[in-house]
């Protein structure tokens, strides 16, 4: 499949026009952001390994049931996907307390939670990503309430094939965003799964493997996104 011209371009990816109206090309990039873009580096070949990372884990969830955007990879940093019209809601799976829940809610950083909690954002970078309810999202038409039990449904779905997932190769899954698209009638997952998305910690030890090591200046970001990658692709798992 021919790449034509770009189309877009976002923090972490560029996607681009091909001859077929209905496929596009996704291109993993090295940059990395943080905190609304407040903070911006490189990852060394972050792009490569997100690529393959997200490209796995979308085969696993496609032969689980789970409709994705993903049709083929086609290199190192390229994968070929179905276009979609991109819902504006970013759908947030937490299993343990992290990140902005343990501001919110006062509670301890690596509490198990008891059941996962779903949570919603609006996707706007100039806005910083605000957290919203469903509510919001049908007063200001966003998504359907057809298209939200989607989301909420498949995203519950998805946490729990991926923690135990990540758990057979000793990660745990804290928490993770999806996004979810519109394509001829039905609502795919798009975007990608990789630690830039994902909070994955070491089952055993608990150490960080993923962006909050950029985020927070704790050393060693390439190493341990290629440990999750490493694991990812060990032979017995599949």
């Amino acid at each position: 499949m021919e790449r034509l011209e770009k189309i877009y371009e976002g923090k972490a990816k560029i996607i681009y026009k091909t001859s077929d109206p209905d496929l596009v090309v996704q291109y993993f990039k090295d940059d990395a952001s943080a905190f609304n873009g407040a903070k911006k580096g490189t990852i060394v070949d972050k792009g490569v390994m997100n690529n393959h990372i997200s490209s796995r884990i979308f085969q696993f969830l496609a032969n689980e049931g789970i409709e994705t955007h993903f049709v083929e990879t086609l290199n190192d940093r390229e994968m070929l996907v179905k276009k979609l019209d991109i819902i504006p809601v970013e759908v947030v799976l937490r299993n343990v307390a992290a990140g902005s829940l343990t501001k919110r809610l006062g509670i301890e950083e690596g509490t198990v939670l008891r059941n996962p909690v779903l949570e919603f954002f609006y996707k706007s970078d100039p806005l910083g990503d605000p957290m919203i309810n469903e509510c919001h999202i049908e007063t200001f038409g966003w998504a359907t309430k057809k298209e939200m039990k989607v989301l909420k449904s498949e995203g519950l779905k998805i946490n729990s094939l991926l923690i135990e997932f990540f758990k057979a190769r000793n990660i745990r899954l804290v928490d993770f965003k999806l996004e979810f698209g519109r394509h001829k009638g039905g609502v795919l997952l798009g975007d990608e799964i990789s630690p830039d998305g994902c909070r994955l910690w070491h089952w055993d030890t608990g150490e960080k493997m993923d962006k909050d090591r950029f985020r927070f200046n704790l050393g060693s970001v390439e190493e341990k996104y290629q440990k999750v990658y490493d694991l990812i692709f060990l032979p017995s798992n599949g």
